[in-house]
């Protein structure tokens, strides 16, 4: 092993290397005809690399960017020495190569990062029943050995669910979790749910009838995206939040004619890149501005000479819009026309009522709605980040209504919804799909899930609501992390480390410190993708890629699975029971089940051709098959792509069935059509946290834009005058990434305020600046821009908290130290709803963070 890493070291790149190299091949990708430049200098054949300098692999890219790339690596002795991406075929905007981004290109960085955790370890303070547990993230560590660190664990277990019964065991992770598994085995846990990144479409969208929205079946395929005359991005950056070949495919679109809106608190680089008409807006009154929009269409319709409402659509394909289309049992004055005419509630939707509330010009709400209601074909795509945010129902009530009142919904060019995350401008179903890794599952006993706005306070006060019934006491003594980052990314990070330091017991598996790492008492060191067997993952809906182990885990790391089956054992349990078979036969069985539609568009077949010696060569289980490509050419390559051409069978209309047939084609809400007035969605929050309108109705949020007042009528400024929200951003993946050096360099972290209130403040560009509410605190070098909206901050999304225990401040400037934990509606998480207040440091100026010193344990 030390030969190894004697290796890897002897390989190193520099950072200053690093992000040349990065620039130049961001600086080539920027300009659309040079695409499949690089790809041509670094072509292969087969695998093996030319020169017989080493050979080339897949590699994971598991992260959640929100697509799926192809990262290929080339080994040289057992140790990566380059890595490239997709030059599996030529370029073309129909074919694109599925390119990687910054992030995949620097993965080797991460997994081979100094600070990797080498061994188990424990807090030095710890004992049976917690030690002192003030001491949590700021104790030395002690190494220990894998026996010492599983005998720990499974005597907690025992002993802390004989005493306070399973309920008291919280598991972080998904349901996939190898951890999971092995608590089920012991009787259950408790466990948590939450909408993250899908913000309040997650438990909406189905009520509502777009019930396809939510992943892939809510807006037309990129192919078709070329037919719109005009795409209005609301709250989406995919230059930035989405990788792989989305922002390529956006500019097909430009190219055949589409014009662009951007409407965001920042111009993004989506914006620059599409040549965007950007509208700067508060966070969290998205839905003010949708109503100003749709009360402009009313106002301003004439069905001969000024078509702007669709009202064949509306009465055709939907419910609750006027007093005349109403649902059996509805008051018919809870209509939404006379909601936005202020028939009874005295209070038009005007303009000028959303320009105050949003900060956008009345005209310019007027040129808005004329150009969404008057142009034939468009895109009107949201991304997730306008719906995180407290009371975030209404927004997606309100987005989903603007599109049903123009009738952009259902036909070529047209269509209303979510385009984010690997499903951004291009949803239909899948044309590939992976196969499942053969393994049983496993129940969970215990029924209690926590809101995750919830988490905190349920461990530190003993209670919480279980959706759908009403409250429940919980006593949360052992917390149990694996895949997930809770402590990070859930609301309210000094909260989360107060529950953190009441509770008896805190494990977490990482590769590295992470914050739930940091604030254990014991560390299992795991190993990363690219030292497991190998697994298949989609990517967007034309791609399947698959990869396999490039290196051994390295120093005493182990995988997922090799730590719950070492954990049954120390349970008492057969791991066999749950795991009969091996890692490297899931693995074969994933590529084995995997599947790729046939050419009527409607049919399924084998992806891989499996003959008698590849399972011999294996050696595993398993039966020949006929597929569309070779075994051994998928490993290789790495990835299958259906090709896509105009015309083909592969097309996809969101809702089109419905549109054409309403009938015989019904979407999932309980009328069977679009509800502008939804009864399931109202009765739901009635057991849930706050009361949800049936109609699209504005919602002062908490902790939103009316909050950083102390009197609205005067506009009086109040203690936190600042909105803060958080883009994601290109240095990490949500959290993921922070820790790689050389992305630190490449992308520094800032906060971004504008020009306009940098000056009223005395700030100047790299000015080191303090955020504070009454959540938390967080520092961070300004970065002065006229390309915000003035009485906003944007805090990029996911830096490692790192807070000075004196102070109480982040240094870090992590975004969920100014988040509250606030549980609205049916339970939203609000990210994009706080405020703050924001002033020049007085203290020592930050070191850029590249600088800083490295998690690196060192043991005496």
């Amino acid at each position: 092993m030390f030969d190894l890493i004697k290796k890897i070291n002897d390989f190193k790149i520099s950072r200053r290397s690093f992000i040349g190299w990065t620039s130049a091949i961001a600086a080539t990708t920027a300009i659309p005809v040079g695409r499949g430049l690089i790809a041509k200098a670094e072509t292969n054949i087969g695998t093996e690399a030319a020169g017989g300098e080493g050979i080339w692999k897949t590699a994971a890219c598991w992260h959640n960017c929100g697509s799926r790339c192809l990262n290929k690596v080339l080994v040289k002795d057992g140790v990566v020495i380059r890595q490239k991406t997709d030059d599996t075929h030529e370029d073309s905007p129909d074919f694109p190569q599925q390119r990687g981004c910054l992030r995949g290109r620097s993965q080797r960085h991460q997994v081979f990062n100094a600070d990797r955790l080498k061994y188990p370890m424990k807090r030095k303070h710890w004992e049976p029943g917690g030690g002192n547990k003030e001491l949590r993230g700021k104790d030395e560590w002690v190494r220990i050995s894998w026996d010492e660190a599983l005998d720990h664990i499974a005597s907690e277990t025992k002993r802390i669910k004989n005493k306070y019964g399973n309920e008291s065991i919280y598991v972080s992770s998904d349901d996939s979790d190898d951890i999971r598994t092995v608590m089920a085995t012991q009787g259950g846990y408790t466990t948590s749910d939450g909408t993250i990144s899908w913000g309040a479409w997650l438990y909406t969208y189905d009520m509502l009838g777009v019930g396809e929205g939510l992943y892939v079946n809510g807006i037309n395929d990129r192919l078709d995206l070329r037919n719109s005359q005009l795409i209005v991005l609301w709250g989406a950056n995919p230059a930035w939040s989405t990788m792989g070949s989305v922002t390529y495919n956006y500019l097909q679109a430009k190219k055949a004619g589409a014009r662009f809106i951007t409407i965001d608190p920042l111009y993004t680089d989506s914006a620059s890149v599409f040549d965007a008409d950007w509208v700067p807006i508060r966070p969290g009154t998205d839905d003010a501005l949708a109503l100003g929009i749709m009360y402009t269409l009313l106002d301003e319709d004439n069905p001969v000479t000024n078509p702007l409402v669709k009202w064949d659509f509306l009465n055709k394909y939907t419910i609750g819009f006027d007093k005349d289309h109403m649902p059996e049992g509805a008051d018919p004055k809870d209509n939404f026309k006379d909601y936005l005419l202020g028939t009874y509630d005295g209070q038009p939707k005007t303009p000028e009522w959303a320009s105050e509330i949003c900060g956008i010009e009345p005209s310019k709400i007027r040129s808005l709605a004329r150009e969404i209601g008057g142009t034939e074909r468009v895109a009107l795509l949201t991304g997730w980040a306008p719906a995180r945010i407290n009371h975030g129902e209404g927004w997606v009530q309100a987005f989903s209504t603007l599109g049903m009142m123009t009738g952009h919904m259902g036909s070529s060019g047209n269509m209303t919804g979510v385009s984010c995350w690997e499903y951004a401008g291009n949803m239909g179903p899948k044309l590939l799909k992976g196969g499942g890794s053969g393994l049983p599952s496993i129940e969970n006993p215990v029924t209690n899930v926590i809101n995750e706005n919830e988490i905190w306070d349920a461990i530190l006060n003993g209670k919480f609501l279980q959706k759908g019934e009403g409250e429940r006491k919980v006593n949360i003594q052992f917390i149990y992390h694996n895949y997930s980052a809770h402590l990070q990314t859930r609301s309210n990070i000094p909260r989360g480390i107060e529950a953190h330091r009441k509770v008896e017991f805190v494990v977490t598996n990482a590769y590295a410190l992470t914050t739930n790492a940091k604030y254990s008492d014991i560390v299992l060191p795991v190993a990363t993708q690219w030292e497991t067997e190998g697994s298949v993952k989609g990517g967007n809906r034309e791609i399947l890629i698959n990869w396999s182990k490039i290196v051994e885990p390295l120093y005493e790391s182990k995988s997922d699975q090799q730590i719950g089956k070492e954990l049954l054992k120390k349970l008492g349990e057969d791991p066999e029971k749950y795991y009969p078979i091996s890692e490297k036969q899931q693995y074969f069985n994933k590529l084995a089940g995997s599947t790729v539609v046939k050419e009527n568009g409607v049919d399924y077949e084998p992806l891989c051709t499996i003959t008698a010696k590849d399972i011999e060569e294996w050696g595993v289980e398993g039966t020949p098959q006929q597929g569309r490509i070779p075994l051994k050419e998928f490993v290789d390559k790495g990835i299958y792509q259906v090709p896509r051409k105009k015309g083909d069978n592969f097309s996809f209309i969101a809702y089109k069935d419905f549109i054409d047939n309403p009938e015989a084609n019904p979407v999932s809400s309980e009328s069977g059509k679009f509800e502008i007035y939804c009864k399931a969605l109202n009765e739901a929050s009635k057991t849930a946290f706050t009361e949800i309108p049936p109609i699209p109705k504005y919602v002062p949020k908490a902790e939103g834009y009316e909050s950083t007042f102390e009197d609205w009528n005067t506009k009086k400024k109040g203690k936190y005058p600042f909105q803060v929200f958080n883009p994601h951003y290109l240095r990490r993946s949500h959290s993921t990434f922070d820790n790689v050096p050389q992305l630190r360099e490449a992308w520094p972290n800032p906060v971004f305020i504008s020009g306009k209130d940098a000056k009223e403040l005395g700030i100047k560009d790299g000015d080191t600046v303090l955020m504070s509410n009454e959540h938390g605190k967080a520092l961070r070098p300004a970065k002065v821009v006229e390309t915000i909206m003035p009485g906003t901050i944007g805090l990029p999304h996911g830096a490692w908290v790192d807070i000075d225990e004196k102070t109480g401040v982040d240094k870090a400037g992590a975004d969920n130290m100014l988040v509250g934990y606030i549980p609205t509606g049916l339970g939203t998480s609000g990210y994009n709803t706080a405020r703050c207040n924001v002033e020049k440091w007085n203290g020592e100026p930050l070191e850029e963070d590249v600088n800083w010193e490295q998690r690196i344990i060192k043991f005496k």
